[in-house]
């Protein structure tokens, strides 16, 4: 069989709910020399990202590392190593990224119940009072940026209530680390994860996690194996920490581009990249009410960097989508579930949150619809 043709991707503008556009800072940084993953400089790397993550989730913990995977291993990794047959688990659904949690959590074994609200729309505090006044939960999850939907969820609310209850918090930050404050200390969140795809605007292939004491903890104390050997943080925490124990081969060039991400990100600061994602944002909803096009989420709870616009009724959403691609190289996201067809998820994510982008899409729409 003879070798395929040389690879020859376009060159996009990503605009869609991720992957967001990679700096060109963070590219460069993947052509640097491969060396081993115990290398005295490599291990410096890992030092390095390590105390950038803690500084990007607002944390000191001490476990701060990014998992070997996307986004959705740091999620498995959060449940795989808390989480026991049998245990109580309450997981707030509203919507795509909500339901994977679920299902996640069930395969652990974990005895689940669900806070609902609809697709588009916050979680209820209340909802998580009511639930935690009937049982104890040794684990309550819930979406900050919902990718599906463009919801904000507000997590300070929730999380009192959480550990009113002495349940630990576990809050997916996979779209909003990086473009909106994640307060993982001030918040009291024990176990946060993410991913490098959005709002750091690096390559998927990394989860940054973080886990404070009282989660580590419940991981040493164990009654039995985590289910994933590969994801089990009892082994990996000791290749990251001074120990350097040999657990699996990392991924060098993408914790080199994580590096450069982290250090564009702080270069720039966190409350300048939350500012830039709440300012463009601002101008994407402007420019869109031009068009007649109208958020699909209500102004206090939007997700600045995963912006739902609703779909006109004479409009056909894929016939849309599919000339962007073709004739502006322009991606921008569909909905999933009982919002699809109904919304367009544009993404204004780390290097990608540029009235430029707005500007762009605007113009193309205007053709098109």
């Amino acid at each position: 069989m003879p070798a395929a043709p040389k690879n020859n991707p376009p060159l996009r503008r990503l605009l869609g709910p991720g992957p967001s556009a990679v700096n060109p800072r963070v590219l460069e940084s993947l052509s640097l020399p491969v060396v081993g993953h115990l290398d005295p400089a490599f291990l410096q790397i890992m030092d390095q990202n390590m105390a950038m993550l803690r500084e990007v989730f607002q944390t000191k913990n001490r476990l701060a590392l990014p998992m070997s995977g996307t986004g959705s291993a740091g999620m498995e990794t959060c449940f795989v190593n808390l989480i026991e047959p049998g245990d109580a688990v309450l997981i707030g659904v509203n919507g795509f990224f909500g339901t994977r949690m679920v299902d996640v959590a069930q395969r652990c074994g974990a005895q689940v119940d669900t806070v609902e609200a609809q697709w588009g729309t916050a979680l209820d505090p209340a909802q998580f009072r009511a639930a935690l006044a009937k049982k104890h939960y040794k684990l309550v999850a819930i979406v900050h940026a919902e990718t599906s939907t463009g919801v904000l969820q507000p997590v300070e609310e929730v999380s009192r209530l959480v550990h009113e209850h002495d349940s630990l918090l576990l809050v997916d930050a996979v779209t909003s680390l990086g473009g909106a404050p994640v307060r993982v200390d001030e918040w009291a969140i024990d176990v946060c994860y993410s991913c490098t795809q959005k709002c750091l605007s690096c390559p998927p292939g990394l989860s940054p996690v973080t886990f404070n004491e009282r989660a580590v903890e419940l991981v040493r104390k164990r009654k039995t194996k985590v289910q994933s050997w590969y994801l089990d943080l009892s082994m990996i925490e000791k290749y990251w920490g001074s120990e350097r124990v040999y657990h699996h081969t990392a991924p060098i060039s993408m914790n080199y581009a994580l590096h450069e991400a982290l250090r564009v990100a702080l270069e720039e600061g966190l409350e300048a990249s939350w500012q830039r994602h709440r300012e463009v944002h601002g101008v994407f909803v402007r420019e869109m009410r031009k068009l007649e096009l109208e958020p699909a989420v209500a102004e206090s709870i939007r997700a600045p960097m995963i912006n739902a616009i609703r779909v006109p009724e004479n409009v056909d959403d894929a016939k849309v989508r599919q000339r962007l691609y073709d004739e502006f190289n322009i991606e921008i996201g569909a909905g999933l579930g009982p919002l699809k067809g109904k919304i367009w998820r544009v993404g204004l994510m780390g290097d990608g949150a540029r009235v430029e982008n707005v500007e762009l899409l605007a113009k193309a729409l205007r053709q098109l619809i």
